[in-house]
């Protein structure tokens, strides 16, 4: 699958929301792994799985899940010669006690829940290892019946350290007077007695400390030297005892490496499964209906990571394959573009997904999205060229089975070029044999995929009278962009609407007016309309630029007004002049929201402003930003120290 596309889809956030839910190392490693399969019999096993957990789940069952808590560590020392600790062996018998919970429950469930139940048929109990560890070791320590050599070593510890005892308490009886505190401490590992420093000789052995102030000297009496050298020795005999119960379990460890290896898989592989089902509880989420031959059926879908969307319905596949999605800004195109190719991922990964009942999803080999404008500015790549620039990955790419997701189409470019090179490539995609979903706001692609074989329009729907988007998508009907609907409801004066109703019935083309037959009659015709109408493009700018340049006697040419339209020769665009000609012969012009410093050689007169505009029309409304336009207002009311406007230019 195509990781970067994964990633502009959303893909990422879901795998950590799956990792999550995870409780083990082994399980949250499988979930960072995830990824889309292609084939049809191991993702419908998977998603199976996670309905199995899920429904098992939903009927309140507790499942005995392993902890690995400790496994990590033994196993990532198995084979070094490592001593394993009194901790690490008993970590190991509660695993193996834990396994042996996990397989019987698992047993029981192996009527409704067959296919993951039969994982704990896999896991090994190990009785003879996990019985071994528990005779020999409790609570963490090391039983005194371990071994007959560490009960006799423990026996003869308890007699010396009864003897040295008693010879303690009998001189700390006979020297009481002298002494500091009736304590006995421990220094260097011996035992010592605290007598004041004034009377220290008078107690026969060896002074092994003394007090910080010095008044308190730590002694021990020779006649239990003999008797501490002989405990040291049968401490050392203990833990040479205790060494070898250690180093036989860890030997039985090793031993059974791979049956331990198996039940952590094991354990990974529940604790995976039951953290899908735990996420798809989460998002109420179920499974759905597999295909390889191209069909899908969404029936209100939803996107994971948004919780408020109006549920999308959508399909293709059967008398048409591929989808051009029309509709106003805000309107939820780029949501519908997401919403399929992550729920087509999450499929694909074994994952139950948001949708309505009677959904289903077909294979898909890839999935490739160009979504989000690209732009780099280590690169120099425009929102178009870096557009483009993935459109050649997927003209390469493409092919039967592959689901391409593609928003706006050709846009930040020259709409005449946009639309001749949004069909081609379209037309190209398709004939690989991709499904392929396309946004879109040309006018063009409307009637291109009412015509042409494979294609089928949508829209997303608008309410026309309260200019608010319905998020519903409407297969079968192209939509539209509303924006001067929208222009005049967010207080754009009535007179520049009405021109700009004027100017687009002057160059909106003839829509809906081809019927096709078949692929070639399709595009023979497409090709033939499109030529009649770049001619007749062609016809018109060059009377329009021909009729503007006769009104040189008008004063519109060599000294352009703020407000009239200009042709840039430079650019092959038209824009707005917002700045006269300077000395250096330059003049502002903006293009698209673009300010540009042009040569005035540069410009051709296209209209004038008496003819774009009503008069005394305030065009800071056009050339200001909203914030400049406030900062002006507050300047021709009153001086503000430090508030200034900067416009940033740029000269071609």
């Amino acid at each position: 699958m195509n990781l970067e596309s994964l990633r502009t889809l959303g893909y990422e956030e879901i795998k950590q929301e799956v990792v999550r839910y995870t409780v083990s190392y082994e399980g949250k490693r499988l979930a960072e792994e995830l990824e889309p399969m292609i084939y049809m019999t191991a993702i419908h096993r998977a998603l199976q799985e996670t309905e199995e957990a899920k429904e098992l789940l939903e009927r309140g069952a507790s499942v005995p899940l392993p902890s690995l808590e400790g496994i990590e560590w033994v196993m990532s020392l198995i084979g070094t010669g490592y001593l394993f600790s009194e901790q690490d062996l008993s970590a190991v018998a509660v695993f193996l006690n834990s396994c042996g919970q996990l397989r019987k429950y698992m047993a029981s469930k192996e009527q409704s829940a067959p296919r993951i139940a039969a994982y704990g048929s896999s896991l090994q109990e190990l009785p003879g290892l996990r019985e071994e560890i528990g005779r020999c070791i409790r609570f963490g320590v090391i039983e005194t019946q371990a071994s007959r050599g560490l009960e006799r070593v423990r026996k003869q510890l308890a007699v010396a350290k009864d003897r040295l005892q008693r010879k303690l308490d009998s001189i700390m009886s006979r020297h009481q007077s002298i002494l500091q505190e009736n304590l006995v401490s421990m220094r260097g590992g011996r035992y010592v007695i605290p007598v004041k420093r004034e009377y220290h000789k008078q107690v026969k052995g060896a002074v092994l400390d003394q007090s910080t102030s010095g008044q308190t000297v730590f002694v021990e009496p020779y006649e239990i030297a003999a008797l501490q050298g002989e405990l040291e020795l049968l401490a050392a005999d203990e833990a040479r005892e205790e060494g070898i119960i250690l180093s036989t379990l860890s030997g039985l460890v090793e031993r059974e490496q791979e049956s331990l290896r198996l039940n952590i898989e094991v354990t990974g592989a529940y604790d995976f499964i039951f953290a899908k089902a735990k996420y798809a509880r989460s998002l109420n989420a179920r499974n759905v209906a597999l295909n390889d031959r191209g069909v899908l059926r969404m029936n209100g879908g939803r996107h994971p990571e948004l919780k408020d969307m109006v549920p999308v319905s959508l399909n293709f596949g059967q008398s048409y394959k591929s989808l051009i999605v029309t509709g106003p800004n805000t309107g939820g195109k780029t949501v519908v573009l997401k919403t399929l190719g992550l729920l087509s991922a999450m499929v694909q990964s074994g994952l139950l997904i948001p949708v309505e009942e009677q959904s289903e999803f077909t294979v898909f080999s890839d999935i490739i999205s160009v979504i989000g404008d690209g732009q780099s500015l280590t690169q120099s790549l425009s929102t178009f060229s870096a557009q483009m620039k993935s459109i050649e990955g997927m003209l390469r790419f493409a092919g039967r089975g592959v689901l391409l997701l593609i928003d706006e189409l050709a846009a930040g470019t020259d709409p005449g070029e946009g639309f001749a090179l949004s069909i081609a490539i379209l037309e190209e995609l398709s004939r690989k044999g991709a499904n392929i979903v396309v946004t879109t706001h040309f006018n063009e692609l409307k009637s291109f995929a009412a015509a042409a074989p494979g294609f089928e329009n949508a829209r997303m729907e608008f309410d026309k009278h309260t200019l608010q988007p319905l998020y519903k998508l409407t297969i079968g009907e192209a939509g539209e962009s509303y924006a001067l609907q929208i222009a005049e409801k967010l207080g754009i004066p009535p007179e520049v609407i009405r021109r700009s109703h004027e100017l687009a019935g002057q160059q909106r083309r003839p829509e809906g007016m081809i019927s096709f037959r078949g692929k070639e009659k399709a595009i023979k015709a497409h090709n033939r309309h499109k030529h009649s109408l770049d001619s007749e493009e062609e016809s018109v700018q060059g009377d329009q630029l021909q009729d503007a340049s006769a009104k040189d006697s008008k004063g519109l040419g060599s000294s352009f007004e703020i407000g009239d339209a200009v042709y840039i020769s430079s650019i092959n665009r038209t824009g707005i002049v917002y700045a006269r000609q300077d000395s250096m012969g330059i003049v502002g012009v903006m293009v698209q929201k673009e300010k540009l410093r042009i040569n005035h050689k540069r410009l051709k007169p296209y209209l004038s402003k008496e003819e774009l505009y009503p008069e005394d029309y305030d065009f800071d409304i056009i050339f200001e930003s909203k914030e400049n336009r406030k900062k002006r207002k507050l300047m021709r009311k009153k001086h503000v120290e430090g508030l200034s406007i900067i416009h940033p230019e740029e000269e071609v």
